[in-house]
């Protein structure tokens, strides 16, 4: 059972908020408690109709392996079984046919699986038990909630805000780690026979050298290439994906525009590209961190 990307969204934006809440018993709720409250009330919003299908003591399991980054309990068949199974029996039950037979602990599996995985990172954060109260009391509609609707949404606003806090000084501490490994490596790796460097600040290695033309600003381009940060891990790569890739030479991060422009059509390239010449200290998605120094592989394969 998939959840929406507003579900995703809700869930994903929460953090905590400081001091103390008063529930609507009287008791008072601190900063994990009222916390996994809040992502409780989310994830029965988001399970929905299917939440009386599920064992919830299957769920909670799920819930924290998937958080520890643990393996899904079920394989990708099974579960697949489960979810049409699932949508079967909420459709009877919308209908008033009668139930269909659900594995209600691979369906406690299923679920908790999945919100689990959006709670990746917020382990210590929020408290599973109320976070489980939350979870019940979001799908009983006869419960009396500990936190109304101005409370939730209350700390769902400030827990966002705090997330984003956190998010950018985890990326600034990432990106000063980055920038200082970049320094190191580019001073060590201009040393080595065969790199040269532009004044940019661009180092690169002829693996193949070509005997065609050289593109010229404003003419498109078509490459094969394969990218990898300092560490090796790939991020992209025409090879896997089966075609070359097209595109303009000023459409592309200045360290491709300058050293395809170096390239005679037929060449194969090493570049080190430094992050000003690439992403920057924003990064690019999850696959390219800040200040991240990218390493590719690239073949000009002509000029169209």
């Amino acid at each position: 059972m998939k959840l929406s990307l507003r579900a995703l969204g809700a869930l994903l934006g929460a953090v905590l908020l400081s001091g103390t809440v008063m529930a609507q018993d009287g008791a008072t709720l601190g900063e994990r408690e009222k916390a996994g409250y809040m992502l409780g009330q989310d994830a029965a919003r988001s399970i929905g109709p299917g939440l009386p299908d599920l064992d919830m003591a299957a769920f909670q399991q799920a819930v924290e392996t998937a958080m520890a980054g643990g393996k899904p309990a079920l394989s990708a068949e099974d579960a697949n079984r489960v979810a049409q199974a699932l949508m079967a029996n909420i459709g009877a039950r919308r209908s008033g046919q009668p139930p269909v037979a659900v594995d209600r602990g691979k369906a406690g599996l299923l679920a908790g699986a999945n919100i689990g995985q959006t709670l990746a990172g917020l382990s210590g954060q929020f408290d599973m038990a109320m976070f489980m109260r939350g979870l019940k009391d979001g799908a009983d509609p006869a419960a009396k909630p500990l936190l109304d609707q101005a409370q939730v949404a209350e700390v769902r606003s400030a827990f966002a805000a705090r997330m984003a806090t956190i998010r950018d000084a985890e990326r600034k501490a990432q990106g000063e780690a980055a920038s200082t490994q970049e320094q190191a490596f580019l001073a060590k790796n201009k040393l080595v026979k065969g790199v040269f460097a532009t004044p940019s600040g661009l180092q690169y290695m002829v693996l193949k050298q070509g005997d065609g033309p050289r593109p010229k600003p404003g003419e498109r381009v078509k490459v094969n290439y394969v990218g990898t940060l300092l560490d090796g891990t790939k991020f992209d790569s025409s090879y896997d994906r089966g075609e070359p890739a097209v595109f303009g030479l000023d459409q592309v991060i200045k360290g491709w525009t300058e050293g395809l422009g170096m390239m005679p059509v037929g060449a194969k390239y090493r570049f080190w590209i430094p992050a000003a010449l690439g992403y920057g200290e924003r990064g690019m998605g999850r696959d390219i961190p800040p200040n991240a120094t990218l390493t590719f592989d690239v073949e000009l394969l002509g000029i169209e």
